[in-house]
């Protein structure tokens, strides 16, 4: 059973940035590949960025160029660098990871709310 944790998340001008943190425990987390996911109001949740284990990363179109995902396998933690906030970013973030059988775990999830 994999747990993870989110922190990071608060209240921000537009324009500002944040630092989320994802702590996982419960497996071998270099093996998992791991991603943040957001849901903003009445909309559904939306992929955002993905690390894999050989650290390949994808963003989504939306963040590309103001987000960077990272992750520190020695401190089994994921990172998410949000610059350039902007209104429509805010949003619950939520931690992803997809461990070697496939499954697929979830964090609670951390608020993020950007002011105009």
């Amino acid at each position: 059973q994999v747990q993870l944790v989110e922190s990071g998340g608060g209240l921000v001008q537009a324009g500002g940035s944040l630092r989320l943190s994802c702590a996982a425990s419960g497996s071998i987390f270099r093996l998992n590949a791991m991603g943040w996911y957001r849901q903003g109001p009445g909309k559904q949740r939306e992929w955002v960025a993905s690390i894999s284990s050989g650290f390949t990363i994808s963003y989504a179109d939306s963040v590309k160029g103001r987000f960077t995902i990272s992750r520190d396998n020695a401190k089994n933690t994921v990172y998410l660098q949000m610059n350039s906030l902007k209104p429509e970013d805010t949003a619950v973030y939520y931690c992803n990871s997809r461990v070697a059988s496939g499954s697929v775990y979830w964090g609670r999830g951390t608020q993020v709310t950007v002011s105009s």
